[in-house]
């Protein structure tokens, strides 16, 4: 296919979310706009381009590439999303909007101390910072591949990250999270368009009705489900039942980036509501993408397409290479930057309100030029990211969404532990231990993770290491408790 015509609607697409920027800032870029969306936002909209955010550019194109080695267990793991979704909305979110709260993290200042408040914040930019890193890695690959490489120029890596980012940061600067709720709206629908017209083509191509494409998938060595039979395999159900849980309730609950989107809703009732609607269709969202990736392999294999080594590539190479035809070209290219878009321009948003809020507080002191300082923030935390792509591409070796799990594992445990403990206890913490506590944490985690097959009989330590970690928070947490003498709300030691 033509990296002409790719550019051509790349550029008509990005026109597309710059309208919309202009549209939702026409009134002005104020940081309460940008920080919280006047709490204005539809819950149908929010619900809707939620989609987009919780899947990316991961679920994109990993997803799919993940079947050939797990079937569909990656199901399991979305069922204990809806537990995840569950907790978030009947307990997290109406916390948050009681405290009115516009950085969630704020909370642990409240009840712990400004040394817990710190902590919280600084796991979340480090865990956002990973996660969005992951995300817009994958579409600087793919541009790379299918217009650079296509057009014979030799550009380096670092430059197409750098625009991959420039993008972003172009059309959400002034509106923040105002802005991105109505383009994820438009990035989520682009996405699922593509996963839906890719599957009918690949139907169309192997001479098969709805009915048939079912029974052929259901029928493939691919739609195995269920796995209970051997507790050390990281497909046991349990294991990624609880496992997705629990990451829900991290990644979602405890994360601002999720959160914010939900508090731009104008009170807990639609925010319940947009919850709700949007974990019962992610299951069928996931169910369509697992589908696509076993009709991805079906195909390739019909037609003596070479498997390639890395499963991310699969997806990508039957779409650009024109094997499924043009339409399907232009739509995986758009899809992809619509599913990593919808994720990493929030999460962008989400680190500069948390770094504006909870590092330099802005809610606790007068900031002289406080949206000028605003927007600085966002300006640097876009380079930052680009930093961290690059030493991704370095280093990574395995499947990105494996490695995304497993990086929230070390990240986020700490967050639940700290929460959990918040609201399930009455206890006080001696504040200024509380980062030792989260620091030593994730590093016995990597300990165990590394040594579970030898000290636990062969069983291997998978997504569960999240839960592991935040219980490991926990009982450190009992350890600080202070005294009930001198057990009091106070911000620091």
């Amino acid at each position: 296919m033509s990296p002409w015509l790719i550019i051509v609607f790349v550029l008509g697409y990005f026109g597309f979310l710059m309208l919309i920027s202009w549209w939702t800032t026409r009134d002005g870029d104020s940081n309460a706009a940008f920080f919280t969306g006047n709490r204005q936002s539809p819950w149908y909209i929010v619900a809707f381009g939620m989609i987009g955010t919780s899947l990316s550019g991961v679920t994109f194109i990993s997803v799919p590439g993940w079947v050939e080695s797990s079937q569909f267990a990656y199901l399991q793991m979305v069922l204990g999303y809806l537990v995840g979704y569950l907790v978030v909305g009947t307990i997290l979110m109406p916390l948050y909007y009681k405290l009115n709260l516009t950085s969630i993290y704020t909370y642990l200042l409240d009840r712990f101390g400004m040394k817990s408040y710190k902590t919280g914040a600084w796991y979340f930019l480090v865990s956002r910072i990973i996660g969005a890193s992951f995300r817009l890695y994958l579409v600087a690959i793919v541009f790379q591949f299918a217009i650079f490489d296509q057009l014979g120029i030799d550009f380096p890596f670092a430059g197409t990250v750098f625009l991959t980012i420039a993008l972003i940061w172009v059309y959400s600067f002034k509106g923040g999270i105002k802005t991105i709720v109505w383009t994820d709206t438009l990035q989520t629908l682009f996405m699922l368009l593509a996963v839906i017209i890719t599957i009918g083509v690949i139907a169309n191509n192997m001479d098969v009705d709805l009915t048939g494409m079912i029974n052929s998938v259901s029928n493939s060595g691919y739609s195995k489900v269920f796995f209970f039979d051997d507790i050390n395999d990281s497909k046991y159900f349990w294991k990624q039942f609880l496992a997705g849980a629990f990451i829900t309730i991290a990644m979602t609950g405890l994360d601002q980036d999720m959160m914010q989107k939900n508090l731009t809703c104008k009170n807990i009732g639609e925010a319940k509501k947009n919850m709700m609607w949007f974990s019962i269709t992610l299951i069928f969202v996931n169910l369509l993408f697992l589908s696509l990736g076993a009709l991805l392999y079906m195909y390739s294999n019909a037609n003596g397409i070479p498997i390639p080594d890395k499963a991310d590539y699969l997806y990508p190479i039957l779409a650009v290479n024109g094997y499924l035809g043009p339409i399907v070209a232009i739509l995986f290219i758009l899809g992809l930057i619509a599913a990593a878009y919808s994720s990493a321009d929030s999460a962008l948003t989400a680190l500069t309100t948390s770094f504006c809020i909870d590092i330099l507080g802005f809610e606790r002191t007068e900031i002289q030029n406080a949206a000028q300082t605003r927007k600085m923030v966002h300006l640097a935390l876009s380079a930052v990211l680009l930093v961290v792509i690059l030493v991704f591409k370095a280093i990574n070796n395995d499947s990105v969404i494996k490695e995304l799990f497993v990086a929230a594992g070390y990240t986020y445990g700490p967050l639940l532990g700290l929460f959990s403990f918040g609201m399930f206890t009455k206890f006080n913490v001696k504040d200024k231990w509380v980062p030792v506590v989260c620091i030593v944490s994730p590093i016995i985690c990597f300990v165990l993770k590394e040594n579970s097959e030898v000290w636990f009989n062969g069983y291997k330590i998978g997504f569960e290491l999240l839960i592991i970690n935040g219980l490991l928070t926990f009982g450190g947490l009992l350890l600080l408790v202070k005294s009930q003498k001198s057990s009091t709300n106070t911000i620091s030691d």
